[in-house]
């Protein structure tokens, strides 16, 4: 998967999702994200805040890249 999939400017984000990435990264830490599978976390991120999935499958991998 190509990095600029997941890398993708904060302005971007907050545009299509209505909340900046450190604001998702608190989201997904509270989640607790890292311990469930990728689909799961996107799923979650499109049930509960309404993420297009486009946008819940980038901030999922941006979320689990930036914790390796």
């Amino acid at each position: 998967m190509k990095k600029d999939y997941w890398d993708v400017p904060d302005e971007q984000v907050m545009e299509k999702t209505g909340k900046k990435i450190a604001e998702w990264i608190k989201i997904l830490d509270r989640y607790k994200a890292a311990d469930k599978k990728s689909n799961d976390v996107v799923g979650h991120l499109q049930t509960e805040y309404n993420v297009p999935r486009y946008w819940a499958r980038t901030l999922t991998t941006h979320y689990l890249k930036s914790k390796q």
